[in-house]
């Protein structure tokens, strides 16, 4: 009876010491979640810098060393695959050994790919450009991953703001990354560098950066270290059991990858449509500077519009803007910069909306066990999408028109805003993600 009542008393202490431990724990997250996201966005500005680098010079660079425009379209679209690939091994990264080395692992990746982009532009041979331009992905992979981290030690109702604060973080780096490419490809000849190789080598530093920078001070992890106590451990089965038995993640997914392939697939083939109106290359930048900014910059708002009014409804605002965004391009003349130009910042915004709710919504649906996996699937198929919608908007604009673009896209979006319309009205939209755990 006396081992039974020490055994009590011990059960009874340890249990009080674990409740003073979550509740320190929980006390410390807050604290934790701030240091989180301001080494995120700190990275992601690193990261931007060279994935920004990389959008300017890819395409120009793989048609002049193969003489084709053809391979250059496919040097973008190689970036885009190579996202997609490496998604899947981030997230399963991720969900054995944390955030940390995972997103480490991504910018790695990419630091290989800009090195094989040199190495390319040395040797003047292509098809290693396109098999490093696979690697180079990582950079944009890490980007997308970087989101997912932001949420982890999020406080109920704020997921979506801190998420689009990551997302926010993008703006420094794509805005000004294109702006670095040829100051970095000057600087490279100087040096005796292969022309196109001085931009993959600052792309290469900055990813660097950002591993390091990641590596070394996202401490804690954020998976693993949980609001109240340890993280559960990854679950066997993968990422579609759960999708299975979520029906709001699948409709999480959904938007994703139509937001991410109508903006890839328009954004991609109006510098074209620009240039047969013979715009000049300054403004063709300026219009595609305005859609980055679109896409990012507003981002803390969307965030805040998604905690305050629920998933779903920011979820449709982005279907009308994607909507009003093809339609207003695709009624535009080569010649009709303004109205382009409304119609890229309207398609950036209506991104926005739709990865940042998206993206929150997905996040709250899964179970902790088992977000990693599904966090990863969703990137896969968003930026595989989006990949083999760059290369249909190159095919429709060829066999048709620029305009004809609007048919394909919005053969996405109309279908799209009714599910969320009739998945809106069937259920309660759960703003917070604790109510999923």
């Amino acid at each position: 009876m006396n081992n039974a009542r020490i055994d009590l008393w011990r059960n009874g202490e340890h249990m009080a010491l674990l409740g003073e431990e979550q509740r320190r724990n929980a006390a410390r997250t807050p604290l934790v979640q701030r240091r989180v996201l301001t080494v995120l966005t700190g990275t992601q500005v690193l990261g931007g810098l060279g994935v920004g680098i990389g959008v300017a010079v890819t395409t120009l660079l793989a048609a002049s060393m193969s003489g084709s425009d053809a391979i250059g379209g496919l040097a973008q679209t190689s970036a885009v695959l190579g996202a997609a690939l490496l998604a899947v091994p981030i997230s399963r990264t991720a969900a054995r050994s944390g955030r940390r080395t995972a997103l480490t692992f991504a910018y790695g990746c990419g630091v290989a790919g800009a090195l094989l982009v040199v190495l390319a532009a040395t040797l003047r041979w292509w098809p290693l450009l396109l098999f490093g331009l696979l690697f180079f992905g990582g950079g944009s992979a890490a980007g997308l991953a970087a989101r997912y981290a932001a949420t982890d030690l999020s406080s109920p109702g704020r997921s979506a703001r801190d998420l689009s604060t990551v997302v926010w973080a993008t703006t420094v780096g794509s805005v000004a990354g294109p702006n670095l490419a040829e100051p970095a490809d000057r600087l490279g000849r100087h040096l005796s560098l292969a022309e196109g190789a001085g931009p993959y080598v600052l792309a290469a530093v900055t990813f660097g950066l950002a591993a390091i920078g990641m590596f070394t001070l996202l401490r804690p992890d954020p998976l693993q270290a949980g609001g109240t106590g340890p993280r559960p451990a990854p679950a066997r089965g993968g990422a579609w059991p759960a999708l299975r038995g979520s029906a709001r993640a699948r409709i999480a997914i959904a938007g994703i990858v139509v937001s991410h392939t109508t903006m890839v697939a328009v954004m991609s083939m109006t510098p074209v449509h620009l240039n047969h109106g013979h715009t000049t290359l300054t403004v063709v930048g300026i219009v595609i500077s305005l859609h980055i900014t679109g896409m990012y910059a507003l981002s803390p708002a969307v965030g805040w519009a998604a905690d305050r009014l629920g998933r779903f409804p920011v979820l449709l605002l982005a279907m009308g803007q994607l909507a009003a965004a093809v339609t207003l391009a695709s009624t535009s003349s080569p010649h009709d910069v303004a109205k382009l130009a409304t119609a890229l910042v309207l398609l950036g915004t209506g991104w926005s909306c739709g990865l940042v709710a998206g993206s929150a919504l997905l996040t709250e649906s899964i179970p902790v066990e088992r977000r990693p996996a599904v966090q990863g699937l969703s990137d896969l198929l968003m930026n595989g999408a989006a990949a083999g919608g760059s290369v249909a908007g190159g095919m429709i604009v060829a066999a048709f028109s620029y305009g004809a673009l609007a048919v394909f896209t919005l053969a996405m979006i109309v279908p799209m805003t009714i599910v969320l319309a009739l998945g809106h009205r069937g259920g309660r939209d759960p703003r917070f993600e604790g109510r999923a755990q």
